[in-house]
């Protein structure tokens, strides 16, 4: 028995196909090979077409049929991650009616400002977990208040994952995780908010049906599968925003557990069972892929926008011939530190954990007589590393204390440099697992449409390939230098 994983992300679309019984990969596939384009109108924005993510998805899919490694007909449930936050508006025909605002596009940010002043920060931070901020609800009341004549024609509102559900099957629907990562969802009540439904003017129609992120959210449409070469009524019955699905791939699934990413963006993600809040706003909670309202399980998320997306601009800047790997291996003949070359990753939209300033990346203490390539490349792995510890270390605040945190090897992960700088400067070990979104989503599948019996039974094939474990502190000092060039842009914005 087969199941298939979708893995909507910003610079690509990865799928799997795993066998169930041995949690096995058996094809897997990403298109396009280059990034895709994020478009940006305006300084700030940023947008994708939700049409694209489709193409890309077929073609991903049909990438993996052509491989004759596993039967199609064999497929017996999908599961879809995809990046989260971003607003998909279709009309009555399910036709898109603009390019989706994504996760890092920073325009509504005063909206989703005077809304949590005018709600109440208590009334917010309590039922809601979060400020409006730059979430989707903004983004939607954005739509409303600038391009009216295509916010009249909306017939559902939808995340990413919710629209390539609806292309396979014809059905929309969302979940509490997917309501929750937009700010929709009131903790309190359990229920879409009255407060953010009534302030943005907004009508609860737009919505779609609630299911559980573990059910049935529509079957394999006939003309999709002839298209796909695979079996009608086939169960999608797994969506998670890829923040908590990543958290899934690495059975982070319980309190205290936490998982980390540094893929287009750099995220630690880390469950609990309280439903407490951040009072600036500046890490955010949502609701797990196992969360129900018997029993809470809500994810604590820090993101950082500049991860990856900084990586690759210093490769197309710095070193666009070369291969990661080798910017990688040139990198580690620096000296620890980058003798003094200091890098602020905050080049990619308003950043949530800076109370959505827009700092932008910076390079300090330049010194043209000794910093060569090797200098910028290590130095900007670090400036990445010291922005997971200062986000890490609000975590902290609000009292997450991970002892472990688990992680896919790849992306930046895949840096021996990176990893053992940020083990060293957060002083976590870390357990590095050969995971991957679409694998997740795939086993979540399986979870879904009951094949598994739990979701430890989806991973009781998993172990660890590395354990990291901190071995020096003298990054300490560089990252204090760091922090304070951060601060003193903080006090400019």
């Amino acid at each position: 028995m087969l199941l298939l994983g979708i893995d909507i992300g910003t610079s690509s679309v990865k799928v799997s196909v795993v066998d169930a019984a041995s949690q096995k990969v058996q094809a897997s596939a990403q298109y396009p090979d280059e990034e895709s384009p994020i478009i940006a109108p305006q300084p700030g924005w940023a947008e994708q077409s939700p049409e694209m993510w489709w193409d890309h998805a077929q073609k991903a899919i049909a990438l993996c049929n052509v491989t004759a490694a596993y039967n199609p007909t064999d497929i017996a449930a999908i599961g879809i991650a995809y990046q989260m936050h971003g607003l998909v508006l279709v009309d009555k025909d399910q036709q898109v009616l603009r390019n989706s605002i994504i996760w890092c596009d920073s325009r509504a940010v005063e909206i989703g400002d005077k809304a949590f002043e005018a709600i109440g920060e208590e009334q917010c931070l309590s039922h809601l977990l979060n400020s409006p901020g730059n979430f989707t609800a903004s983004k939607l009341a954005w739509v409303k208040e600038n391009e009216p004549e295509i916010y009249n024609k909306i017939d559902k509102v939808m995340l990413p994952g919710d629209f390539i559900a609806m292309k396979l099957t014809g059905e929309i629907t969302t979940s509490v995780s997917a309501l929750s990562e937009g700010v929709f969802f009131d903790f309190e009540t359990n229920s879409i908010s009255k407060d953010v439904i009534s302030y943005f003017g907004f009508n609860e129609a737009l919505f779609p049906k609630i299911n559980e992120v573990f059910s049935s959210h529509g079957e394999l449409s006939v003309s999709v599968a002839q298209q796909l070469t695979l079996k009608p009524g086939i169960p999608v019955t797994y969506k998670s925003g890829d923040q908590p699905n990543n958290a899934l791939s690495l059975n982070v699934l319980n309190p205290g557990e936490v998982a980390a990413t540094a893929g287009t963006s750099g995220v630690i993600y880390g469950v609990t069972d309280q439903l407490g809040y951040d009072k600036q706003s500046r890490v955010n909670t949502f609701a797990h892929v196992n969360y129900t309202e018997q029993q809470k399980r809500l994810g604590v998320l820090l993101c950082i926008n500049g991860v990856g997306s900084m990586y690759r601009w210093l490769k197309q800047a710095f070193g666009a011939a070369e291969s990661y790997l080798q910017l990688n291996e040139k990198a580690a003949k620096v000296p620890l530190g980058s003798d003094g070359l200091r890098v602020l990753p905050f080049g990619n939209g308003a950043e949530r954990m800076l109370n959505n300033k827009m700092v932008g990346a910076h390079f300090h203490n330049i010194d043209l007589n000794i910093h060569s390539q090797a200098h910028v490349i290590r130095a900007v792995q670090e400036g990445i590393a010291f922005s997971f510890r200062y986000g890490l270390d609000i975590m902290r605040e609000n009292g997450m204390n991970p002892t472990i945190i688990r992680a896919g090897k790849n992306n930046l992960f895949l840096s021996e440099l990176f990893t053992e700088s940020f083990v060293n400067i957060t002083g976590v070990p870390v357990e590095l697992y050969k995971n991957d979104g679409s694998v997740g989503a795939a086993l979540g599948a399986g979870i879904g449409a009951g094949i598994f019996s739990s979701p430890q039974q989806a991973f009781e094939h998993m172990h660890p390939v590395q354990l990291v474990q901190p071995s020096t502190k003298q990054l300490e000092l560089a990252y204090q230098e760091w922090k304070t060039l951060l601060e003193k842009q903080l006090v400019n914005k």
